[in-house]
């Protein structure tokens, strides 16, 4: 009989690309998956999403959003949470909205990957440097994953 290994498979590259970006994401700002995508120079809106579906709980996934501003499926009330506590600029919802939950007030809230708030290197492209030092560990499903 196969035995299944305790260990946690290794993160695929690009998967540990988007989780860089989010934690990178300051409190307060969001990046839609589209963003994330865009900003890395690969992949798009679906294959981010897949990322954080998977492996996103170790970082603010809260942070990764979806470009009409709607809180994440499933999970809104604990975005909320994190919304009103990092003061995340929200837009109430109107009468007429399913669960009168507000949205994201994607004009004050979208964050270009820029900006004082970052202390990493720039590369020619103007994108930060986000990759960690080797040997650190993120916490990935309930886990922790050396990258």
């Amino acid at each position: 009989m196969n035995r299944v290994s305790d260990e946690l498979p290794e993160l695929p590259e690009y998967a540990e690309r988007v989780l860089d970006v989010a934690e990178r994401i300051p409190p307060g700002r969001v990046m839609t998956y589209g963003d994330v995508a865009e900003w890395l120079g690969e992949g798009g809106p679906r294959q981010v999403g897949r990322v954080m579906a998977l492996y996103g709980g170790g970082v603010p996934w809260w942070r990764v959003v979806r470009a009409d501003g709607a809180l994440l499926p499933g999970h809104e009330l604990r975005a909320l949470g994190h919304y009103r506590e990092e003061s995340t600029p929200l837009r109430e919802a109107s009468r007429s909205a399913e669960g009168h939950l507000p949205r994201l007030d994607m004009r004050r809230a979208r964050w270009d990957g820029g900006g004082a708030d970052e202390a990493g290197s720039r590369d020619g492209a103007g994108h930060e440097d986000i990759a960690l030092a080797a040997g650190a560990e993120r916490e990935v499903g309930g886990g922790a994953a050396h990258i």
